[in-house]
């Protein structure tokens, strides 16, 4: 599951609300063992997702580096190449950026 976690400090533009909760929920996901909880625990999963998501914006709106700012696109085309390197299957984006046309091979 934690394997969705992605950096998510130092890009430019700034990570937005969704990647930042969509982290968290992987993360509490993780941590209770549950992809969706029982209606039991569903306001303790929820509120816990609300935390991990206030707390991992003050993290990353606190955190000082000398570092350029990381660019999306160069940063999931060196993601795309690691997992051809290690034999995973990727999703059909070309590593240059252009458009695939149906039934045409890369």
């Amino acid at each position: 599951m934690c394997r969705n976690i992605k950096v998510l400090a130092n890009f430019e533009p700034p990570a937005t609300h969704d990647e930042i909760r969509a982290s968290a929920l992987q993360f509490v996901r993780k941590l209770s063992g549950t992809t969706k909880p029982s209606k039991a625990n569903e306001a303790a999963f929820n509120q816990a997702v609300d935390d991990v998501t206030a707390i991992a914006h003050r993290l990353i709106d606190s955190l000082v580096t000398t570092a350029a700012p990381r660019n999306r696109e160069v940063e999931a085309k060196k993601g795309r190449e690691r997992a051809i390197r290690r034999g995973r299957p990727v999703a059909q984006v070309p590593l240059d950026g252009a458009s695939i046309s149906r039934g045409q091979s890369p």
